[in-house]
């Protein structure tokens, strides 16, 4: 019985100590749990902040044209719709989001550009080739009340079509021997352009959204100076007489500065200390 009650003893006092041991360990365990709770979340917190602060680079667009893919178009074909306005008065083409003129190819013409010779008979030393009557590719509501001879396809340059009245931008040689000029669009940018609003989607069309990008974009160079010009002579942002020829050629790449992008441009010059 002694044996036994020792035993049982022994055995009630092991159940206990065990308990005790077992309740011990539950709470090292619980405790250990909690911490690695807690470095989870702070690790998790660190990872979100780092999220937040992380921006995402700028899409990068090609400057050269790629030879092995500089072939002539043989023929046009539009898959794309025809893009609609935002609210901001820019157009959106969906699968290209950075790319937001705010004039139409019609509007371009329509205002006076180019002096009227955009799409005059060329010879063109890129494909070899001559070329007359390219304008007959524009949809016809685009030139309703344009004259063609004057306005569109004339061989002389007149700056009283222009919508400034001025002369700007360099020949089509020298856009040639640039090698700014893709086989496919021998007259160049606004071409390229006009197909691209139609829907026609090419190789080319990062280099030369790029192009327009760096020129009329958010930081492009002549928006922006267009808007320091402004700021600095103390007149609104579609006062004329300030720098008629960036305006006009501004226009030729599709751009008119608005008031919403006037103001930006401003607060960015205040924020860099330049206004």
């Amino acid at each position: 019985m002694g044996k036994r009650k020792v035993t049982t003893e022994a055995s009630s006092s092991s159940s206990s100590s065990g308990h005790e041991t077992k309740k011990a360990k539950k709470e090292k365990v619980d405790k250990k749990s909690a911490a690695k709770q807690t470095k989870v979340k702070a690790s998790s917190s660190k990872s979100s902040d780092k999220t937040v602060a992380t921006k995402s680079k700028p899409k990068s667009y090609p400057k050269e044209i790629d030879v092995d893919d500089n072939n002539e178009t043989d023929k046009l074909e539009f898959t794309e719709p025809i893009p609609k306005k935002n609210a901001k008065g820019q157009l959106v083409f969906p699968d290209q989001s950075d790319f937001r003129p705010n004039m139409t190819p019609k509007e371009v013409l329509a205002a006076g550009s180019f002096g009227g010779t955009y799409f005059r008979p060329i010879k063109s030393t890129v494909t070899g080739k001559s070329y007359s009557g390219v304008w007959k590719e524009l949809p016809k509501d685009w030139l309703e009340g344009l004259n063609i001879g004057k306005q569109v396809s004339c061989a002389v340059y007149d700056e009283k079509v222009n919508t400034y009245g001025v002369k700007c931008g360099g020949s089509l040689q020298m856009w040639e021997e640039s090698g700014w000029i893709h086989k496919q669009d021998p007259y160049g940018w606004f071409m390229w352009y006009c197909r691209f609003y139609q829907g026609r989607r090419s190789s080319d069309d990062e280099r030369q959204i790029g192009r327009w990008l760096r020129c009329a974009g958010d930081t492009g160079r002549w928006r922006n100076n267009l808007i320091s010009k402004c700021v600095r002579s103390g007149c609104a942002f579609d006062n004329a007489g300030v720098s008629p020829v960036v305006r006009q050629t501004l226009q030729h790449w599709a751009y008119r500065l608005n008031e919403n992008d006037f103001d930006a441009g401003v607060k960015k010059m205040k924020k860099k200390g330049l206004a």
